[in-house]
């Protein structure tokens, strides 16, 4: 039987490779609902390939367009944050792709969960925000979260036979502005962000990515996947993306998991797994990797990634705050309201401003997301 898949961001980049790889498998996989924030076109034109049974449109100004869109099609339009909330509850679905960007992604994962449907979890703002939280549901409806990011999907398959870790090490390629001074990253631009050196993939994560805050939520996520302490986990930089983390066991054995830098692979592995299945996407060429290299990341100069860890020192509701001001400046940033040290100055100040909650609750996080959200726009206008 056909597993059915609902993919909340069907839009976006890893929605988009999320339906690569089910068209790549018919047989195997179904598109039961889909899901977008804004881009409607996109939207209409995967329903009418896709045939799901349902498609939410985050943006309820969007509602008629698509409605009107997909008339001629038996296919259930909602719109609205409860309605994307409600979907992923629907009996036929297997899997939930959480490929929302963002704190978003939260209040649907958690549905799901509670709804007893695997998570397929691209959105690393979950964990992150709520990983106490997303654990203590999962185990409670004995539900799995199986990660979609490249580097937590890698240290998955390092241990699927193997345990005893010593520490786990996240791979990150440096971004843009691995080798820029501090006198250079003070003038550079959005454009200049948003060219990832190794992947595609959309603005905020790639902004993200650029400031080494990315690497800070995985290392936020690994612990909550992994069940890591801080300490146990290391970020190196290796800017040809082949390796995509590797654990390290008690006995100094390392285990590495490499292949192509594309998302397909990771996607369809959370889709697939415990199996694997075969794909037709590229393979490594050992011939033409003449190097891998690897440095450590200077937290002067890529201060999130510092941030990010004293916030998970911390816990409780700090990476909810760390996540909340990030948010915030990175669309600040893109909209030229803001430098890209200055994102960083954002985050620490509302870090030091927002009210610190040791044991938060779900109601916790969501008072805790808005009040930083409040803080840190009153220091972009400051």
């Amino acid at each position: 039987m056909k597993k059915q898949i609902a993919i909340l961001g069907s839009t976006g980049s890893i929605g988009t490779q999320a339906l690569q790889v089910i068209e790549e498998h018919p047989d195997l996989y179904e598109v039961y609902a889909l899901t977008a924030n804004n881009r409607v076109d996109l939207l209409v034109e995967q329903a009418r390939k896709f045939m799901p049974e349902a498609v939410v449109i985050a943006n309820e100004e969007k509602y008629l367009q698509l409605k009107e869109a997909l008339s001629d099609l038996p296919v259930k339009v909602y719109a609205g944050a409860d309605a994307l909330s409600q979907i992923v509850e629907s009996q036929p679905i297997d899997i939930v792709l959480a490929s929302m960007v963002g704190y978003a992604g939260l209040r649907p994962t958690i549905n799901a969960i509670k709804a007893g449907k695997a998570i397929a979890l691209a959105n690393k703002e979950t964990l992150v925000v709520a990983g106490e939280l997303i654990n203590a549901l999962a185990n409670q409806y004995h539900i799995p979260v199986l990660p979609v990011d490249s580097e937590h999907s890698a240290i998955f398959q390092c241990l699927e036979i193997n345990n005893r870790l010593e520490k786990v090490i996240l791979t990150a390629s440096g971004g843009p502005f691995r080798t820029y001074t501090m006198e250079q990253l003070q003038t550079v631009t959005k454009a200049q962000a948003l060219k990832h050196p190794n992947w595609e993939m959309g603005a905020k994560i790639t902004i993200d990515s650029a400031s080494m805050m990315n690497k800070g939520f995985e290392v936020i996520e690994a612990k909550w996947l992994f069940g890591m302490r801080p300490e146990q986990i290391e970020v190196v930089v290796h800017p040809q993306s082949v390796i995509h983390s590797m654990v390290q066991f008690e006995d100094g054995a390392v285990k590495a998991q490499l292949g192509m830098p594309d998302m397909r692979l990771p996607i369809q592995y959370a889709f697939s797994y415990p199996e694997r299945v075969k794909s037709s996407f590229e393979r490594l060429d050992f011939a033409r990797i003449t190097d891998l290299t690897f440095e450590q990341p200077d937290t002067k100069r890529f201060r999130n990634l510092a941030l990010a860890y004293e916030a998970l020192y911390r816990a409780g509701n700090m990476p909810c705050i760390v996540n909340a001001a990030n948010e915030v400046v990175v669309d600040a940033f893109l909209k030229d309201k803001i430098s890209f040290l200055g994102m960083s100055d954002v985050i620490e100040q509302t870090m030091g401003k927002v009210a610190y909650i040791k044991e938060p609750t779900y109601e916790d996080y969501v008072d805790t997301d808005a009040e930083a959200r409040r803080v840190a726009l009153s220091l972009l206008s400051s």
